[in-house]
């Protein structure tokens, strides 16, 4: 069986998508390891499979024609995507894993070294790249984080020259074409690699790439066709949202340098330290301070939630620090799922000063339980540090 995969398959290579397909089904019935009495079957249906997953993904066949089948085979071998000319990256990974954030051409990255060793000129072929990711923060308060909000911001960002409409020269001034690529934007070189002869065909550096030379640039932008200005735009703060999250604006960021999407505008996300609740997760804690009285007799008190005040009724015989759980009163799970709960710890306050009724009520008290108690030693210290 031969290793091109248009004779594995046996069909010729202007053979349309539905051939390939008819013809993968039929000799992968022939070929089936659970079927077939061929020795060499469970390598032959590897070789069938592999040929219809190349020959019925439109890009990868566009690069095995135009490489042939032993460049494609080393391609894979190396690790590059051929099916983007190179630009793809390793193992599957999407973009350049050494290009950086950014829509530029500048440095060698993985697409370059494909280009070096393989050739085809595979930047002419490329999609136009997204511009650069942009990053802010935003502030904002434990009631948004609960409510949900929507915040207003500005921010400084990269946006087209209004007086040369992002090309980055006049309209006034004059074009010839670029004697170093002669107008097609690219230059050719051929070279010996461990490979074998290759042909390289880089981007053109001295019109980057334009094809063509302008007598002047923008006076307003230098050349670069873009300028930082500031931009007011509204987010929506999703309920529930936890600090340290990051929001996502689709194309709210750079603009790309040659004419695709801009790129993505990241907030990420802080929230304000409260007054009266921490928060840990989707839970809150809330320190409730009540009387000696209400701990040892209970009492129905006010615990405020950040939907309104809440009764909660304390149980007699209370100690101090004791923690109770108010289930579905915490922070809203984001997607609506639900609430998390609300901790209430109690904290049992001790009067500074008693009057003289206070002062023999208590004393009694103290008697009434055994305690041998001298007042003028102090007995409120005593108090103090019983609870």
């Amino acid at each position: 069986m031969s290793e091109d995969f248009y004779d594995i398959l046996g069909v010729s290579p202007d053979a349309s998508t539905d051939e390939i397909k008819q013809a993968y089904r039929k000799k992968a019935t022939e070929y089936h390891p659970d079927v077939s009495d061929d020795p060499d079957a469970e390598e032959k249906f590897k070789k069938i499979q592999k040929a219809k997953q190349v020959l019925t993904d439109e890009d990868k066949r566009q690069a095995y024609d135009r490489m042939g089948h032993d460049r494609y085979e080393q391609a894979e071998k190396h690790g590059f995507d051929a099916s983007d000319g190179g630009a793809g990256g390793m193992g599957g990974m999407g973009g350049d894993p050494f290009g950086g954030m950014g829509g530029g051409n500048v440095g060698g990255g993985l697409g370059d070294l494909f280009e070096q060793v393989f050739g085809g000129g595979g930047r002419g072929r490329r999609r136009p790249q997204k511009g650069r990711n942009l990053r802010t923060g935003l502030e904002i308060t434990l009631e948004d984080a609960y409510e949900g909000t929507e915040r207003q911001f500005t921010i400084e960002r990269p946006e087209e020259c209004d007086v040369c409409g992002g090309e980055g020269y006049p309209p006034s001034a004059d074009a010839t074409t670029c004697p170093e690529c002669h107008g097609r934007g690219q230059v050719t070189q051929v070279q010996q690699t461990p490979l074998g002869r290759v042909q390289q065909t880089t981007t053109c550096r001295r019109c980057q790439g334009e094809g063509t030379l302008y007598s002047e640039t923008c006076g307003e932008c230098r050349g670069e066709g873009y300028v930082r200005r500031e931009v007011t735009l509204t987010v929506e703060v999703p309920a529930g949202i936890q600090g340290g999250q990051t929001l996502r604006m689709e194309g709210e960021g750079a603009p790309s340098p040659d004419g695709g999407p801009r790129g993505d505008l990241l907030i990420d996300v802080s929230i304000e330290e409260h007054d009266e609740f921490e928060r840990e997760g989707d839970d809150l804690r809330y320190r409730l301070p009540i009387s000696f009285p209400q701990a040892v007799f209970g009492d129905t008190v006010e615990v405020p939630t950040l939907d309104g005040e809440l009764e909660f009724e304390i149980p007699a015989g209370t100690q101090s620090g004791e923690t109770f759980r108010l289930e579905g009163e915490g922070m809203p799970r984001l997607r609506g799922r639900g609430h998390g709960d609300l901790f209430v710890q109690v904290q049992i306050v001790t009067p500074e000063k008693l009057n003289d009724e206070q002062r023999e009520a208590l004393e009694s008290f103290a008697e009434a339980g055994g305690d041998e108690i001298e007042v003028k030693e102090g007995f409120f210290e005593k108090i103090k540090r019983a609870f």
